[in-house]
């Protein structure tokens, strides 16, 4: 017996002694509790994500992050105002080269700031996984322009958060600003003087490569022979952290939690399948977007409340360790949101959302749609 079979029985005992599986299920579950972990290829590819969420509470003006980037890039911030008075946030975009530059904004999402971090994360999300915001910026040479495209969204109270995420592709090296400066300054004005701000212990924040990842099922998903099959993103076991470097400092950081890097979920089934997504790490709002033979559209996560997972007991580290195994459990604790029934093949695009707390399973199992 193996080691991760061995934690399964210890598991199923416990619950059993604790009375939280009933008889029946405890009966069967081999094949209605039990998942299975799916194997899948990962690939990373495309541009440059710049991430700026340290310091997360801002306490003071100054430059959130910068750093240089060129081609195809992601940019994602988020901060909240942790001062007594209002701010503003501005986006400086600076052409560092000869001649004119062109940024063409191909897809963003943002949402007006507020004290609500899971209405803000999912609002931003939702936004981009929609897939209608475009949007262009010329700069002649050595020009610098600052970039608030809803001018009220930028403007931030005490205690309020914001949060945006735009792909953009710059035909020629461009420097990014992110500040946080006093209401009524002019942002061009305050940049010639403003100082870096330090990161805070959480250190996350950064310029890493490759800002998309693809992973795809090995093989196709037959639940007659795998039973409840789940993929997971996000714990850093299965699914890497990207490391990239602090461009303030030279530093070397974890993107933990995956932030601003953008999956495409490949799927193919040899049966109707039901698709859920399952929260592991606590409380989650986000959204996803599927494709589904020349179909597609945007799924809340989850649908019908603004947040999920705060109904989840915590894992033990047995239960958490056999997951990694791959065993993982559907109890009555276990929740869900779906993200439909398909046929043949499917593919999602997924983004760990903003304010939200990392593992998810993507849970494959039997369609209730035959």
């Amino acid at each position: 017996m193996n080691f991760a079979k061995k934690i399964f029985a210890t598991i199923m005992t416990a619950l059993a002694s604790l009375n939280l599986l009933t008889p029946a299920a405890h009966a069967e579950y081999k094949t209605s509790t039990v998942m299975h972990k799916l194997e899948v290829y990962s690939h990373d590819s495309g541009g440059t994500l710049i991430f700026s969420d340290s310091p997360e509470y801002v306490r003071r003006n100054g430059i959130l992050y910068t750093d240089t980037v060129s081609g195809d890039a992601r940019l994602l911030f988020y901060h909240l105002n942790d001062t007594g008075v209002r701010k503003r946030f501005a986006i400086i975009f600076e052409n560092t080269a000869k001649g004119k530059n062109v940024i063409k904004i191909t897809r963003g999402g943002l949402s007006e700031p507020n004290k609500n971090y899971f209405s803000v994360g999912k609002i931003a999300q939702t936004m981009y996984m929609q897939d209608n915001f475009t949007d262009k910026i010329e700069l002649k040479h050595y020009e610098r322009k600052v970039y608030q495209p809803y001018d009220d969204y930028f403007l931030l109270k005490p205690g309020q958060l914001i949060h945006g995420v735009c792909d953009f592709t710059a035909s020629k090296p461009v420097k990014i600003f992110l500040l946080m400066y006093p209401e009524n300054a002019d942002p061009l004005d305050f940049l010639t003087y403003a100082e870096i701000l330090p990161k805070d212990e959480h250190r996350l924040r950064g310029t890493f490569k490759q800002m998309n990842r693809t992973l795809t099922l090995k093989q196709p998903y037959d639940w007659e022979r795998d039973g409840l099959g789940y993929i997971l993103i996000g714990d850093n076991v299965n699914d890497l952290f990207k490391r990239g470097v602090d461009a303030t400092d030279g530093s070397e950081v974890v993107n933990y939690g995956n932030y601003g890097i953008n999956y495409t979920l490949n799927f193919r089934m040899k049966f109707p399948t039901r698709f859920c997504l399952s929260p592991l790490g606590g409380h989650y709002a986000g959204a996803l977007r599927y494709k589904y033979f020349g179909n597609s559209g945007v799924i809340q996560t989850p649908t019908q409340r603004l947040y999920f997972g705060d109904r989840t007991p915590p894992e033990s580290p047995n239960v958490a360790q056999a997951r990694v195994e791959g065993i993982s459990l559907m109890t009555d604790g276990t929740e869900l949101t779906e993200l439909g029934n398909y046929r043949g093949q499917v593919s999602f695009e997924y983004s760990p959302p903003g304010a939200s707390n990392l593992p998810v399973n993507i849970v494959l199992m039997p369609s209730n749609q035959r």
